[in-house]
């Protein structure tokens, strides 16, 4: 059994005109989870009414209507025990092959048959796809733009996690394996920060990968699950205008990291 993790996110966010606040910051919902949480956001000092929504995969996001002014949001969970694996469903196939906002796989078609051999079982398609990713890229801070795809990814030959993710998930779309992106916490991982893997379904079943290799995989906890980070991201907002001040993320495992030697089949609830 995995150890219990505790992970925290704190977010000060300025509100320059009445807005709606879109976050996603809290644990995924799923069955077999066991978790106590909290989750505090105020407005100038006072509380503030959110509305939470969960979707299929148990993404939650909290959702809030709010004037000009400062907002603070301080969520914390402790999970005792990790959710059951996502099983997969009659539509992902369907759902995750097709191109999305930030991993345009329709780009890759010609690029991913002259790399890989997609006679290969899908299994070891992955293992060549997420090898090729981290080979092919450098982790920099800041060296990609929000709006940035793939395909700018590959063009650059860097990026962050979430750009990792979508070249994974876009080439493996490419080569006819359903992909799709996770937004995690992710304790180990340096620099600490919200997370995104990638996951395909293989032999019947999701399984997760991560090209960076920041953080073992066995310790992994779903916020949200996505085609791409335009479903995941933690802080959005829809009319007005506000600024992300600051935040602060941790995630720990309470008996010690797991090693993740990157061979393991590994499914996260």
């Amino acid at each position: 059994m995995t150890s219990p993790r505790d992970v925290t996110a704190k977010l000060e966010v300025s509100v320059q005109a009445a807005t709606e606040i879109e976050m996603q910051i809290a644990v995924a919902r799923l069955p077999g989870l066991e978790l106590t949480e909290n989750l505090t956001v105020t407005l100038d000092d006072s509380p503030v009414e959110v509305e939470e929504i969960i979707d299929d995969h148990g993404s939650r996001i909290h959702r809030l209507q709010v004037d000009s002014g400062l907002i603070k949001v301080d969520y914390s969970a402790s999970v005792t025990t990790p959710a059951d694996p996502i099983p997969v469903a009659i539509t992902d196939r369907s759902t995750y092959l097709r191109p999305s906002r930030y991993a345009e796989c329709d780009k890759f078609f010609g690029f991913a048959a002259g790399q890989f051999d997609s006679s290969l079982p899908d299994g070891e398609l992955l293992n060549q796809v997420t090898a090729y990713v981290e080979d092919r890229l450098s982790y920099i801070p800041g060296a990609s733009d929000p709006i940035d795809g793939a395909a700018d990814t590959l063009l650059a030959g860097a990026g962050v996690c979430r750009d990792y993710a979508h070249l994974v998930v876009s080439l493996l779309r490419a080569l006819n394996i359903p992909a799709r992106l996770v937004a995690v916490y992710a304790p180990g991982c340096d620099p600490m920060d919200f997370h995104a893997v990638a996951e395909a379904i293989i032999d019947g079943q999701w399984v997760v990968v991560d090209a960076t290799r920041l953080a073992p995989r066995q310790s992994l906890v779903r916020i949200a699950t996505g085609r791409d980070a335009a479903d995941t991201a933690f802080l959005d907002n829809h009319r007005g205008s506000i600024n992300l001040d600051s935040y602060e993320v941790t995630a720990t495992v309470r008996d010690g990291l797991p090693i993740d030697d990157g061979t393991e089949r590994i499914c996260i609830g």
